[in-house]
C-alpha cells in the first residue's frame, strides 16, 4: 500500500513539472523543483528569463498559483524564480532552443542550427558539449547525427556532473529527437589533476642548477699540480 501511495505522489509530482514547463512555453524553464514546507509547497523554476516567467505585476505567477490550487489540489504553492545566469550551461535550455530554431527554419537547416549552438556554448567556456540529433532527418545518410566539442564524460563517478538534456522538435516531415549534454567550467571533476605551477618552476629551477654548475667548471679548469 505505501508502495502505492509513494507511485502517485511522484506521479502527481511529474504532472506539476510537467504543467508548469508546458504551460510557462518550450524554451522559458530548465527546471522545476518541488519541496514540502510546513506552511505550503515551495516550487521553484529555474529560468533565464525571469521578466517573462513572472509577467507585469507578477500577474502570470498569480495566475498559475490558482491554477495549481483548484487543479492539483495544492494547499499553498509559494512559486519562486531562480534565475539562470550562463544559459550556455544549461542542457535543457539549449536543447529546447534548438528545437524551436528546427521548428522554425525546418529541418534542412539542422546542421547550422547544431553547430552554432555547439560554438555559442564553447564560446562561453563549457569544458565539453554534445549534441544529438535523431528522427525525419533530411539526407541519404544515418537519420541520427552527432555533434561534439571538447571533453566529455560519459561513465563513473564524474560523469554525474554532466547537464545532460532532451527536446523534442514538431517538423512537418515528422518528429526530431533533440539530445545535448554540457560540461560546464564549474563541474567538480573527481579524476581531475591539478598542477602546481610555482612547484613546477622550482623544479626547474633546480634542475638547472646542476647544469651551470658543470658549465663554470668547464670555463675554470683546475690547474695541474
Amino acid at each position: 500500500m505505501e508502495e502505492k501511495n509513494i507511485v502517485k505522489f511522484k506521479k502527481e509530482e511529474f504532472a506539476i513539472r510537467e504543467y508548469v514547463r508546458d504551460s510557462l512555453g518550450k524554451g522559458k524553464v530548465s527546471k522545476v523543483r518541488i519541496e514540502y514546507t510546513p506552511v505550503g509547497e515551495k516550487i521553484i523554476i529555474a529560468t533565464n528569463r525571469p521578466g517573462m516567467i513572472i509577467g507585469r505585476g507578477g500577474e502570470k505567477i498569480k495566475e498559475l498559483t490558482r491554477i495549481l490550487k483548484l487543479r492539483f489540489g495544492l494547499e499553498n504553492p509559494n512559486i519562486e524564480i531562480d534565475e539562470i545566469k550562463k544559459p550556455e550551461f544549461d542542457a535543457q535550455l539549449m536543447a529546447d532552443d534548438i528545437a524551436l530554431s528546427v521548428e522554425r527554419f525546418g529541418p534542412l537547416k539542422f546542421k547550422v542550427i547544431a553547430y552554432r549552438t555547439l560554438q555559442r556554448i564553447m564560446g562561453a567556456g563549457a569544458l565539453g558539449a554534445e549534441i544529438r540529433l535523431s528522427g525525419k532527418l533530411p539526407g541519404a545518410r544515418a537519420k541520427n547525427w552527432r555533434f561534439a566539442q571538447g571533453y566529455m564524460i560519459k561513465t563513473g563517478d564524474s560523469a554525474k556532473v554532466v547537464d545532460k538534456a532532451q527536446a523534442v522538435a514538431q517538423t512537418r516531415p515528422g518528429t526530431i529527437g533533440v539530445k545535448v549534454r554540457i560540461l560546464s567550467p564549474e563541474a567538480v571533476l573527481t579524476d581531475k589533476i591539478v598542477i602546481d605551477e610555482e612547484f613546477l618552476k622550482r623544479i626547474r629551477e633546480n634542475e638547472q642548477k646542476p647544469e651551470e654548475t658543470k658549465n663554470k667548471i668547464r670555463k675554470n679548469p683546475r690547474s695541474k699540480k
